[in-house]
């Protein structure tokens, strides 16, 4: 990664910041140039702009969106996905479409993709329920955060739970409405390796959502 961000991406955090009018919480850790996946729920377009941006400026240039390619690699959007912020794109319905085998061939690469992003410094966003939800409940996380944890259990795994932006910006709108919004950043998981791919996931959901349950404050 450049040691820097990108003057774009600075822009659109600043703007993003403006628009949500994010509070940043730190409850069960504080900023760390340690490597870690930040992993929160997922219900808005502007969910990992306001993450990212939510992070220390000394941070910014060392963490990377996972991002769907589907969605994030043709035209403008790959610009900014790519570009602008480094994101590491990964295929979100591999699985649907593939055989059994097939799909665990394509995950395993996408999981040695990710672990070949982060290097020995780099840090990720990713939203493991691996689609927008409607900000109203979070859905059972995909496995994609178990096997990443089990190829890099050296990593801090740091839960996040944003509030409000599927109020800010709706599935389906496209002009945000400016209200104010919440991230809280949890304590850090670390992956077990006796744990099964179930037991870890919901671990990780229940500390997202355990978030969740703070509230205002």
């Amino acid at each position: 990664m450049k040691a820097k961000p990108h003057p774009l991406a600075i822009a659109v955090a600043l703007l993003a910041r403006a628009i949500s009018g994010v509070e940043v919480r730190w409850a069960g850790c504080r900023p760390d140039a340690r490597q870690r996946i930040y992993f929160a729920n997922h219900a808005s377009h502007l969910d990992f702009a306001v993450l990212w941006s939510a992070l220390p400026p000394e941070l910014r240039s060392r963490t990377r969106p996972v991002a769907a390619e589907d969605y994030w690699d043709r035209g403008l959007r790959a610009y900014f996905a790519q570009t602008v912020f480094h994101a590491v794109l990964v295929r979100r319905r591999a699985q649907e479409e593939q055989a059994d085998e097939e799909a665990l061939a394509e995950s395993r690469k996408q999981i040695e993709c990710l672990a070949t992003a982060m290097g020995h410094a780099d840090s990720l966003i990713l939203f493991p329920e691996g689609t927008r939800g409607t900000g109203e409940t979070i859905a059972p996380f995909r496995s994609g955060l178990y096997y990443l944890a089990r190829r890099k259990p050296e990593v801090e795994l740091v839960p996040a739970y944003l509030r409000d932006l599927s109020r800010i910006l709706p599935k389906g709108e496209v002009l945000p409405v400016p209200l104010m919004s919440c991230v809280t950043f949890g304590e850090p998981l670390h992956f077990d390796g006796c744990e099964t791919k179930a037991a870890f996931l919901d671990r990780a959901r229940a500390a997202v959502q355990a978030l969740s349950c703070r509230g205002p404050q």
